[in-house]
């Protein structure tokens, strides 16, 4: 027969034959629901070895998925392995459900629940599966800026299952943010923003710990800011913060994620050189000095479309999520430069400078600088 399936309806007939009626989905698709009376193998423990789960070669076997897709390639499989009497449901378990038929739902605790369901999507991808999920629960992420790269950012690492993130920023909420900083309401104007952003996020994923901190980011506390941290998503409007950081992961030998956005151009890079010193560019390699500010005037001066941070906000969540799984290819060396008007991705490949003052190899780090003055001064 060239599709070995039978319909849902015609499953309590075979079990009442003696049938063995097997769900081969991972657990966590099965955490929503699955088809009473289905015991649970996982696809790749039953085609890694057959024998082990099912030792009776000549006995009625019934195999369900989601689809259907899944059960019939393992089915087939099993035909060829010797299993004589091999069926999968068609249509699968949405098309249990769809017939009407009893479903149950496994047995967890309420954590394990949430966390099944919650991320099935994620654990549906092999290159982030249940242990990357839980490599994101535990990893801690510090977020420059609860504004408008640090809105989307923070609003989809809180969606992914960060564990814990580390939001600072000084500012309150002001009517004009909320055109881009969607993290904010109507509410929280004159609000703290990481205030209004802890609310937001909590209610959106209790799972993620969000660490709210009311200061401006400077030389006397970035130490402590960095402490046991993996990531660190530059969400800053202005240059004193940006070298600051810059500086700063490199001494604690931390990737840095850099996103900046003006009018309808957005920019998004990885700089890791403190951590591959003579191969990964820093801030300072592309920008050696401050621009006159003229030449770099702020949103507030030269204004912002909307929609534009949240685009560059989401590609540096993107970034990391990748570093913390360590899959894909991240930024790392290039520079993605994004024309809203124009809708056009531009990339250039950076590199880093040998003569660096604060990344060549064997520079000492020569410590935290007034990056005010620093930026204040002609370029």
């Amino acid at each position: 027969m060239d599709k070995p399936e039978i319909s849902p309806r015609q499953v309590a007939a075979a079990i009442a034959r003696g049938a063995l009626f097997i769900d081969i989905r991972a657990s966590h698709e099965r955490a929503s629901g699955q088809a009473e009376s289905a015991s649970a193998i996982e696809q790749r423990d039953l085609d890694r070895d057959p024998a082990q789960h099912l030792p009776e070669r000549s006995r009625e076997i019934i195999l369900i998925c989601q689809r259907g897709g899944r059960s019939l390639s393992s089915a087939r499989r099993l035909a060829e392995a010797g299993y004589a009497n091999v069926w999968s449901v068609a249509g699968g378990t949405d098309a249990w459900r769809e017939a009407g038929l009893p479903m149950v739902r496994p047995e967890l605790d309420p954590g394990s629940a949430d966390f099944l369901e919650r991320y099935s999507r994620h654990l549906l991808l092999p290159e982030v599966g249940e242990s990357g999920q839980r490599t994101l629960a535990a990893s801690r992420v510090l977020m420059i800026g609860a504004g408008g790269l640090g809105s989307p950012a923070a609003f989809y690492l809180a969606a992914a299952g960060i564990g814990h993130l580390r939001l600072v920023d000084d500012d309150v909420v002001e009517r004009s943010n909320l055109q881009r900083q969607i993290l904010h309401s109507e509410a929280a104007i004159g609000q703290p923003k990481v205030d209004s952003a802890a609310r937001t996020l909590g209610a959106l994923n209790p799972r993620t710990q969000v660490q709210a901190i009311r200061e401006r980011v400077g030389p006397e506390n970035i130490d402590a800011l960095m402490a046991d941290v993996d990531v660190v998503l530059d969400g800053a409007d202005n240059f004193p913060a940006r070298y600051l950081l810059n500086d700063a992961c490199i001494k604690h030998a931390k990737p840095l994620v850099y996103g900046a956005v003006q009018r309808f151009e957005g920019q998004v890079s990885v700089f890791d050189a403190g951590r591959q010193r003579g191969q990964a560019p820093c801030y300072r390699c592309l920008f050696p000095e401050p621009p006159p500010a003229e030449f770099a005037p702020n949103c507030a001066e030269a204004g912002v479309l909307g929609v534009l941070p949240g685009i560059i906000g989401l590609l540096q969540a993107n970034e990391v999520i990748k570093l913390l799984l360590g899959i894909g290819r991240p930024l790392t060396g290039r520079l993605l430069q994004f024309d809203a008007l124009g809708m056009r991705f531009r990339e250039t490949h950076l590199r880093p400078d040998q003569r660096c003052p604060l990344c060549a190899p064997g520079q000492a780090f020569p410590g935290y600088v007034d990056y005010q003055a620093f930026c204040a001064s002609p370029a």
